[in-house]
């Protein structure tokens, strides 16, 4: 049974049963707390924590699923992915662990076809009530029913809130793949390919089960490469049919057959997995960086590589490793369809920086092979391993593996001791911008979500439903006082999309605050960020919003601006230009766009002009809500890392532009009036961010354009015409140039002049002819010219040298050069003049042939040149 069959049975089966069949969220997670999704769970975690009411109580999905946890162990074995797909039904409130259990095994013997006598279930060590329903009303044998510990069957969320018991159903494989005797003999015989979480109980901070949750949930989790494994009789996951064509492709090119060499397996394992990973993360939106997600992908990308050059690959490999995944995906996972040429060009950047990167990684590995066979340690120093690994994506079996061809191991407790430190930083990192768990949530909790009056209004009556400062809730705020509110409606349109929050003010019959930024909080209320301005404000008391309207309206010029400039970016580079990120704030806009090189000027500003052209047609600006599928049915573009509902808003420009967007708009294109870009540059491999103001903001910066441009024509003199500023700047600029070749040339024969002078004082120093001399004030380059016109003159005469020194207010200067007849008796420049340089306060250095010192004891500079002679003579008689 292949894995679009099974996907197909799964969700159809559940559907038939009462289940909404939600589409698989984005890898990229809309929680704070999570790098990438890494469970089906996740998009219903609102649900499951209280925080928001389902719009369904039974839910399945095929959910995209990322752990950077087994990255390292992908490879090493068979069974180890970081991206797999998880089948998993849900209920909220609804039905629980008897129908869990019943449809389970249902699914799995009369939908998958499962032989019912190979079927092992494990149960939490103390659910009773579980071993009954899976013994009494499904008639699985008790002999085949095993209990285990908390650490085996035991779910929570690692901090205190829900949990409770789980329930794993485990497949025999036969006796082939090992010991009889159950899941707790051999994990590899028995194969665990679906997981039941009942979630009934409540955990303290303390970690103890306190109590049990009024509404009690059902969360599961079906391994879709697992069955697959099962229902294919695979070996491992790497010949099922989601990874076989992978496999293949990673065959052909390096020409290695898999299982023909237990190390070269490794490898291909590695070039196979993380080529449908990293294909499943670009078109879900993540690109390479060094930081976050980004950093994710940008090793597993070095990782494949790296072991792809290892057997001896030198083309790119990503192509054809992303073509096999999105025919083999594809019609399950569309966006992969849809972003393949992204896909395609994102790899293939990555790919060719880290061609480079690879030969500077095996460089300095090589040099730290080398240091630690000349210190006959016998031992490569872990962090050389972990800088290999961080900076240049070696991941550490394959630097063991090269150190150990070299008779080296590798210092692997050091290594891990710098691994855990990343991660413990990675953690915190995480877990920044969390405020779900905190009085935040508990505000939630008790009020509900916030209603949003902001696009209709922007001024509301509402009731001040909460307060939180530093150390928590507060019932009372007086004048002074920072504090989150949150009100039960609000006019104020909380950051998101881009869009920057709304400022304004709140007042109340006691007192008025001053709200300088507006955000989403968790459970769906929105926070004021507020400081109270006058009087003192309470909990619970009536208030009346009052948004910026000059501010707002600003805000709304950019985010129509923002999107007629998508559409136009979009027609003037291509399809493959989508929008990786924005800033809309008032009178100004940043838009970061996937393009792999600059975007000429001509260019820009052809997409200037057709963007206004769209403004000044005063097109109508429509905003309404609908259905996600009817929306993209319609072509709306939905934006990479967006969290939408089945409700979503839509916004219309003309006939041109639909946009899922929650932001607030104008009415009509010729609100904005003007769009003005002002800088395109790169931010990362294979981005670019434009900058533009509009409306007044944009005329204002017309107008410093152009006051610059008069400013420069009245400093060119002549005439006061601007469309012949630019050739008389460039005829001034030639007449510079001829006049420094002119100051140059006169130069160059000066210091002639000046260093046969000089040379004329020479005197001798035990047969070392040597010039000493303190001149005017000059610049360090001019001194070290003199110095070398003057070496080119001594230098007939046999062994000799000069030192020359220059002091302004501030600084001394020395410059010494020698001579090749000097040199090779042992004499060099710089230490001729480190007892001078030292005098005046400084040091020296520089090459044999040229030296140059310097110190703040202006005063001294006499006294450092009249020790010169005496260092000759002194270096003379040692050598």
């Amino acid at each position: 049974m292949e894995s679009t069959e099974i996907r197909r049975r799964f969700l159809s089966f559940f559907e038939e049963r009462g289940h909404r069949v939600v589409p698989s969220s984005s890898l990229i997670p809309n929680d704070p707390t999570l790098l990438l999704t890494n469970a089906g769970m996740n998009q219903f975690k609102p649900y499951f924590l209280g925080l928001q009411k389902p719009p369904y109580v039974r839910a399945a999905s095929v959910q995209k699923v990322f752990r950077t946890s087994d990255i390292e162990n992908v490879g090493h074995t068979d069974r180890h992915c970081t991206f797999f797909e998880m089948l998993g039904n849900f209920s909220f409130g609804d039905y629980f662990k008897k129908e869990a259990c019943r449809w389970g095994w249902e699914l799995s013997t009369d939908g998958f076809g499962l032989d019912p006598e190979r079927l092992w279930v494990t149960i939490f060590e103390a659910d009773d009530e579980t071993e009954g329903i899976w013994r009494d009303e499904v008639g699985v044998p008790a002999a085949r029913i095993v209990r285990r510990g908390a650490d085996d069957n035991f779910w929570d969320m690692g901090v205190a809130g829900p949990c409770g018991p789980s329930s794993e159903i485990f497949y025999d494989r036969g006796p082939e793949h090992g010991e009889e005797g159950g899941p707790a003999v051999d994990e590899d015989r028995y194969l665990e390919f679906w997981n039941l979480v009942f979630i009934q109980n409540v955990r303290d901070d303390a970690g103890n089960v306190t109590g049990d949750l009024p509404n009690r949930n059902i969360d599961t989790g079906l391994g879709l490469e697992r069955l697959c494994v099962i229902l294919q009789k695979a070996e491992s996951v790497f010949q099922t049919d989601l990874l076989a064509s992978q496999l293949e492709v990673a065959q052909r090119m390096t020409g290695i057959r898999y299982e023909s060499d237990p190390k070269a397996d490794v490898s291909l394992r590695v070039i196979a997995e993380h080529g449908r990973a990293t294909t499943f993360l670009i078109a879900d939106g993540v690109v390479p960086s060094n930081e976050g997600r980004g950093y994710v992908l940008r090793r597993m990308l070095r990782r494949l590589v790296s072991h792809a050059r290892r057997l001896g690959v030198g083309q790119p490999v990503m192509a054809e490793l992303v073509d096999a995944t999105v025919d083999v995906e594809g019609e399950a996972f569309p966006e992969l369809v849809q972003n393949k040429a992204f896909v395609l060009q994102v790899a293939a950047s990555e790919e060719e920086r880290f061609g480079t990167t690879y030969r500077q990684g095996m460089a300095l590995l090589e040099g730290e092979i080398a240091r630690a066979k000349s210190s006959n340690t016998g031992v490569l120093p872990g962090d050389a391993a972990f800088k290999l690994h961080d900076t240049f994506g070696f991941q550490e079996q394959l630097t063991i593996e090269l150190a150990a061809e070299e008779g080296l191991a590798v210092d692997t407790e050091e290594f891990a001791r710098l691994m855990e430190e990343q991660r413990r930083r990675a953690q915190r990192a995480a877990k920044k911008g969390d405020v779900a768990e905190g009085p935040l949530g508990d505000v939630a909790q008790s009020t509900g979500p916030t209603e949003f009056v902001g696009y209709e209004r922007t001024r509301a009556e509402a009731r001040l439903v909460g307060m939180v400062g530093d150390e928590g809730r507060v019932e009372v705020a007086v004048e002074g006082r920072r504090v989150r509110v949150v009100l039960d409606r609000t006019p104020f349109y909380a950051e998101g999309g881009g869009q920057v929050g709304d400022a304004g003010s709140v007042r109340t019959a006691g007192g008025s605050l001053r709200v300088s930024n507006t955000r989403p909080g968790p459970g769906g209320i929105i926070v004021h960020e507020a400081v109270v301005e006058s009087g003192e404000v309470r909990q619970g008391e009536q208030a009346e919003g009052l948004v910026d309207e000059e501010r707002r309206e600003a805000t709304a010029r950019s985010h129509t601006a923002t999107h007629v400039l998508h559409h136009t970016i979009r027609q003037s580079l291509g399809e493959h230009a989508r929008q990786a990120g924005s800033l809309v704030a008032p009178g100004r806009l940043r838009f970061d766009f996937t393009h792999f090189e600059s975007v000429p000027r001509r260019r820009l500003e052809d997409m200037e002009y057709v963007a206004n052209r769209r403004l000044a047609d005063d097109e109508p600006v429509r905003a309404y809500e609908t259905t996600y599928e009817f929306a993209r049915s319609q072509g709306a573009i939905a934006l990479f890392g967006e969290k939408y509902g089945d409700l979503v808003r839509v916004v219309e420009v003309g006939d041109y532009s639909v946009e899922l967007c929650g932001g607030t708009h104008v009415h009509h294109t010729g609100q904005v009036a003007l769009l003005r870009l002002v800088s395109e540059a790169s931010i990362g491999s294979g981005l670019r961010r434009l900058e533009a103001v509009v409306g007044p903001d944009a005329l204002r910066q017309i107008n410093v354009e152009r006051r610059l441009l008069e400013e420069v024509t009245e400093a060119l003199g002549g005439p006061a015409d601007a469309a012949r500023a630019p050739e008389r700047i460039r005829n001034a600029m030639g007449r510079i140039k001829e006049l420094e070749s002119e100051l140059g040339t006169m130069r160059k024969a000066a210091r002639g002049l000046e260093a046969e002078r000089l040379a004329g004082t020479v005197e001798d120093v035990e047969g070392v002819s040597l010039v000493v001399a303190g001149l005017r004030a000059r610049e360090a380059t001019e001194l070290r010219e003199l110095a070398l016109a003057l070496r080119g003159r001594l230098e007939p005469a046999g062994p000799a040298a000069a030192v020359l020194g220059s002091a302004d207010g501030e600084r001394a200067l020395l410059v010494a050069v020698c001579t090749d007849d000097l040199i090779r008796r042992g004499v060099t420049a710089p230490a001729l003049i480190q007892g001078a340089a030292e005098v005046i306060g400084g040091r020296a250095g520089g090459k044999p042939a040229l030296a140059i010192g310097g110190g703040s004891r202006v005063e001294a500079l006499p006294e450092a040149l009249g020790d010169v002679r005496k260092r000759l003579s002194s270096l003379i008689s040692t050598r």
